[in-house]
């Protein structure tokens, strides 16, 4: 009986799903020589490989990984995450060294060039606030927006609405968004008109249009955790750097 084909995948994109790196880190790997497959160097960006080949990285890309920064804001409502919308500033635009939050302990001191690729690792709407990730690091980026479902998230949520124990419920498991049910979430009343919620996973408004499936109305969202790591006493509109010890 013949053998199945073994599946096979470009190099760089099996580089990103193995978090290595991103697939744009990867394609400069490649171009330098600092990309290994099973022992040898990958001469063509274009190299397609098994699950079961084994890469590895030149000491030298792992050195440029080092240093990129991950930067950690606690965004104001107003600003958007990502690209800019007409009338309002994008939240990148925080980090300068006047925002910079004088109780960071990272060790990173500032410079213009940790601006350079520094891009949002997820959403945060922009009537929303609290903790906005911000990164040059693709390995970040990947393991918080790659849809796995490892690195959930935490909400302070208040609302509109009578919350009954079925709400709660619903809340809880039993909702779809865009034809699609919505994996299990911790959801509690913590005080009247505020609720508290945990997510693994990140739909667009995801927290606004479950709480208007169930009727009630979202008047303020913070996002508080992604992972293990806490917004803190972090104040509004300023930010720092994620430290060594933090991991999501």
């Amino acid at each position: 009986m013949d053998r199945e084909p073994e599946q096979t995948e470009r190099l760089a994109k099996a580089m990103a799903a193995r978090g290595l790196c991103s697939r744009r880190e990867a394609d400069g790997y490649i171009a330098n020589g600092w990309v290994y497959v099973d022992g040898a160097r990958a001469e063509v960006p274009y190299l397609r490989v098994g699950p079961q080949q084994v890469i590895t990285l030149d000491p030298a890309a792992s050195g440029a990984q080092t240093g990129k920064v991950t930067v950690l804001l606690n965004k104001p409502v107003g600003y958007v995450s990502g690209q800019p919308e007409k009338g309002h500033r994008p939240a990148v635009e925080l980090v300068t060294p006047e925002n910079r939050f004088p109780g960071d302990t990272a060790p990173a001191r500032f410079g213009w060039a940790h601006l350079k690729g520094l891009a949002p690792a997820g959403r945060l709407d922009i009537d929303s606030h609290g903790l906005l990730v911000l990164t040059q690091d693709g390995r970040v980026a990947r393991r918080l927006v790659g849809g796995t479902g490892e690195v959930d998230k935490e909400y302070l949520v208040r609302v509109e609405g009578e919350i009954t124990e079925t709400k709660l419920g619903l809340l809880r498991f039993g909702l779809e968004l865009d034809g699609r049910q919505l994996r299990p979430a911790e959801v509690e009343r913590q005080h009247p008109g505020l609720l508290h919620f945990v997510l693994r996973e990140g739909r667009k408004r995801q927290i606004r249009r479950m709480c208007a499936a169930v009727g009630l109305t979202v008047t303020g969202l913070k996002r508080v955790r992604i992972g293990g790591v806490r917004l803190g006493n972090l104040p509004e509109g300023q930010w720092r750097y994620l430290a060594p010890d933090e991991v999501f």
